[in-house]
């Protein structure tokens, strides 16, 4: 198994979510993709009110799934 690591920005929550987006142009962005917030906040150490313009590093599970988030 081979770890990607990808930047990753939180634009906004939505409702108990956050929205992520790769922090890449946007010529090269897929799609947003939602996340627990709950989740996030915690593995981070910071309010999920705080979480808005964030951007975060996770790494890349192989059914793409985005875990082990740092701050950047």
């Amino acid at each position: 198994m081979t770890t990607k690591r990808i930047t990753v920005r939180i634009p906004l929550l939505f409702g108990d979510q956050t929205e992520i987006v790769a922090d890449v142009s946007p010529a090269e962005r897929g799609e947003l993709e939602r996340h627990p917030a709950s989740v996030i906040a915690a593995s981070v150490a910071v309010s999920v009110s705080d979480l808005p313009n964030v951007r975060l590093t996770a790494d890349i599970g192989d059914d793409h799934s985005l875990y082990d988030w740092q701050l950047t």
